[in-house]
């Protein structure tokens, strides 16, 4: 709408809000904008709700309290799969827990740092330093380097220590299919995926993958980016709405299916259902959240974890594992959440006893009892719930569940029944009864991780086992004249259709509708209709969901039963998955490279582009991926691929402007899979050597020490090389013994010269990992030993002096 002649409008609004009480800032917690500690800030209405839920003892509160106001400690996560996981762990052990140690405050008895005793192999480490200390103290300036370019490269991972905890509890081995429905900013996704590749060999890839699922497409973006430090050909990245993923339906068999069902689908082993939450467990790292936090946000979002929960529980197999997790300590958004989900399966779902995994993380039971806000009021059963408020106030989020149905035909206006409009149930004193419910489910195997337990932030975690197929669901709808009887459809083959699940009254719009309808009087209960999930929160680790509206027109909602087959570039703005079957290209990377038949491409490279004579990259696809791929493509494209597979071709021109006989290089995300199975182009260079590719990016033929190894690499054809770090005396890809210790580079081999084809931070990490491992022979060797290696390198140093101005980027 404009604005009006002469700004006059402008005036009227300023007017009316002069003259009209601005209903939006009343009740707002107390709060001391002028402090410059973010974290003193009260809010009582916090203190109030947490207390009467019994989430810690009165005896503890305010220690409970006091580590909330205290900025949370970075943590991180070494990458398991990294070629050079163990020199990092080392690193860690032997150099920067002493060194960081006479930084750590006179009288604190922790250390610096230290792994987290929990976290299998001490692959995950504890700082006692927040991440505004490594980024301001200068003392620290050399750690913060470290971890900075580490994460950047890909191993290590900065991520919240209680987010480390669920991807441990889903049991995912290497030959599993697993959903990660609400993934980004992808850290649980990065080490799923760590764990699915921990097990194989260099080379290989497992047989298991990944599906990362976002709602977002600029928060996909983010995930994209997080995990190409990874270098998987294990991965799909979707854009789904996670509370309607698509089933993939086709009437065939296949290796992913359960061939249990008539109707084959895209079923997973493990599901990681990380669901949007209020975020209170991530006060520690975004202080901001207590001035914005209140009870309306968790009743908003119940529903709607509700039915992510649900639609991940139709897409697991029978026997996996789900993991529900969320940030928050409401147990609206937890323990309620399943409460319900069991009392919908009927049987059919388990909560799973898992207190005997990972014994050292300290961790509390789920509650059995909890009561509910509404408007300033506490409840405990939904007979209190007045009619008017019914819509916001479900039953679902009480420890009993219950129906309003069933209490209005129970009801003959006695105090049994609900009590009338308008009514506040705690003039009742027939409502003290309710006071001791309990849930009849065992929420006591949940768990929930507090911050003062382990220095911390605060997570709830509950872990299910599917152990029989899901009962047919009941479409309820709602009609406007009256109570009809309610439909019941079939669910065709139970799991096998989209579940349309609504809350026990009223449908999940209908909810929002009122709750949106309160808010105009009520501002303590926020909209929560479409939320979608930005990174709200967190500087460089883990980013926790945060939630605001959003309406995604792109994301349909029938059920897949109902789609018709498409074409490819269904989905708009999102380039179409192609097979590359190109053989006259594919023929001559095999034979440019020497690939051998245990690598197969056939079937296995996809690009974005379905123009293949322009096609600039090629990506290499898990045979894994690969089914799903061609499932999608058979069901009409339902799923929304954002991103697939791993880089491995890139087209390359010459610069010297000649052609070369294949003109795709090898890119070096997809160099660790293949170099065990390339037998051309490849050669072996001495340390010194490799080092002096490193530091100078373009050295000539002749100027490398080893006058045999420059002699080898102007024989290769021009174009894409392999250059592995070795003995430098070995000629042939037959005589090379590569694993997963081996340390390669791609490199152009031009007229007179070699160029490194590798980033000028990947560079420097590789160089400082070979100057380490130099170093460490180095202490195992003679005094002479130790001569010979200065004078090569002064050698070098010597050589490249003369030629600086030769080195240019690729």
């Amino acid at each position: 709408m404009g604005r009006g002649k002469g700004g006059k409008s402008r005036t009227q609004r300023k007017h009316f809000q002069q003259n009209r009480e601005n209903v939006w800032n009343q009740h707002r917690p107390e709060s001391v904008p002028s402090t410059t500690n973010p974290y003193d800030i009260q809010n009582p209405d916090f203190d109030r709700y947490y207390k009467e839920q019994n989430i810690v003892s009165l005896e503890e509160w305010d220690s409970f309290m006091q580590v909330l106001r205290t900025p949370l400690p970075a943590a991180f996560r070494i990458n398991s799969s990294s070629l050079f996981h163990a020199d990092i762990r080392s690193q860690l052990e032997n150099d920067f827990a002493r060194a960081l140690q006479a930084i750590v405050l006179e009288g604190d008895e922790e250390d610096a740092i230290r792994p987290l005793p929990w976290y299998p192999e001490n692959l995950a480490w504890h700082s006692n330093f927040s991440r505004m200390q490594l980024r301001k103290n200068q003392s620290l300036k050399r750690f913060h380097e470290f971890l900075k370019l580490e994460n950047e490269i890909g191993n290590i991972t900065r991520q919240e220590a209680v987010s480390m905890v669920p991807p441990l509890f889903l049991d995912v081995h290497s030959n599993h299919i697993v959903l990660d429905m609400c993934a980004a900013p992808g850290s649980k996704t990065f080490q799923l995926l760590e764990i699915l590749h921990r097990s194989t060999k260099a080379g290989s890839l497992p047989d298991g993958m990944v599906i990362a699922n976002d709602l977002d497409v600029q928060r996909c973006n983010l995930l994209i980016h997080q995990i190409k430090r990874m270098c998987t050909a294990n991965l799909v990245v979707t854009n789904h709405e996670a509370q309607h993923f698509p089933g993939c339906h086709l009437n065939l068999d296949c290796d992913i299916m359960d061939a249990s069902q008539q109707t084959s689908q895209l079923l997973f082993d493990r599901v990681l259902c990380d669901v949007p939450c209020s975020g209170d467990g991530t006060l520690r790292k975004a202080p901001d959240l207590w001035r914005r936090w209140n009870t309306g946000t968790g009743n908003g979002l119940h529903t709607l974890q509700i039915l992510v929960a649900m639609r991940g529980l139709s897409l697991l197999k029978v026997g996996g594992r789900m993991v529900y997790s969320t940030c928050s300590m409401n147990p609206i958004e937890n323990e309620a959440v399943i409460a319900e989900v069991l009392r919908r399966c009927k049987g059919s779902i388990e909560l799973v006893d898992v207190s005997s995994e990972l014994p050292q993380l300290i961790r509390r039971p789920g509650l059995k009892r909890w009561k509910v806000p509404d408007k300033g009021k506490s409840l405990v059963s939904c007979k209190e719930v007045a009619k008017v408020r019914r819509s916001a106030v479900l039953p679902s989020m009480f420890p009993n569940g219950g129906s309003y149905r069933d209490i209005d035909c129970n009801s003959n206006g006695d105090v049994n029944g609900h009590p009338e409009d308008g009514v506040q149930a705690e003039e009742n004193p027939a409502m003290h009864k309710f006071t001791e419910i309990v849930s009849d489910f065992p929420l006591e195997l949940c768990m929930r991780l507090l911050p003062h337990d382990q220095n911390s932030g605060a997570f709830f975690i509950a872990v299910l086992q599917k152990v029989s197929p899901l009962p047919a669901i009941e479409v309820k709808r709602r009609k406007e004249v009256n109570n009809q009887h309610v439909e019941s459809v079939n669910q065709g083959s139970e799991d096998a259709q989209v579940l349309q699940i609504y809350p026990s009254e009223s449908t999940h719009k209908e909810a929002c509708e009122q709750v949106s309808e309160d808010n105009k009087n009520e501002p303590n209960e926020p909209n929560t209709a479409d939320f979608k999930f930005s990174p709200a929160i967190g500087e460089d680790g883990d980013t926790e969901e945060a939630q605001e509206p959003h309406n995604d027109e792109n994301i349909g909602k029938i059920t897949p039963s109902k789609r018709k087959l498409q074409i490819q570039g269904k989905w708009r703005g999102v380039d179409p998955v192609v097979f590359f079957k190109d053989e006259s290209i594919i023929k001559s990377i095999e034979s440019f490279y020497g690939i051998d038949e245990q690598f197969p491409l056939d079937g296995h490279l996809v690009t974005r582009n379905s123009d293949t004579s322009n096609v600039k990259r090629i990506y290499y696809i898990s045979k894994s991926v690969k089914n799903v791929l061609e499932l999608n493509l058979s069901v009409g494209q339902q799923l929304k691929i954002t991103s697939v597979g791993l880089k491995i071709f890139e087209r390359q021109k010459s610069r010297e402007g000649r052609s070369v006989e294949c003109a795709f290089r090898i890119a070096s995300e997809g160099l660790p899979i293949i170099l065990p199975h390339i037998t051309k182009q490849i050669l072996t260079a001495s340390a010194i050597d490799f080092k002096h590719l490193l530091q100078y990016k373009n050295v000539k033929f002749a100027e490398f020490v080893d006058v045999k190894f420059g002699e080898k690499v102007a024989n290769l054809k021009p174009g894409c090389c392999v250059i592995v770090l070795g003995e430098g005396n070995k000629v042939s890809a037959e005589a090379l013994q590569l694993d997963e210790s081996s340390i390669a580079i791609g490199c152009w081999k031009g007229r007179a010269s070699l160029t490194v084809m590798v980033t000028s931070i990947e560079c420097e990490e590789l160089l400082e990992r070979l100057l380490m491992r130099l170093d460490r022979v180095t202490e195992k060797g003679s005094s002479m030993h130790e001569e010979k290696r200065s004078n090569d390198v002064r050698d070098v140093e010597q050589e490249s002096n003369g030629n600086s101005q030769d080195v240019k980027a690729i």
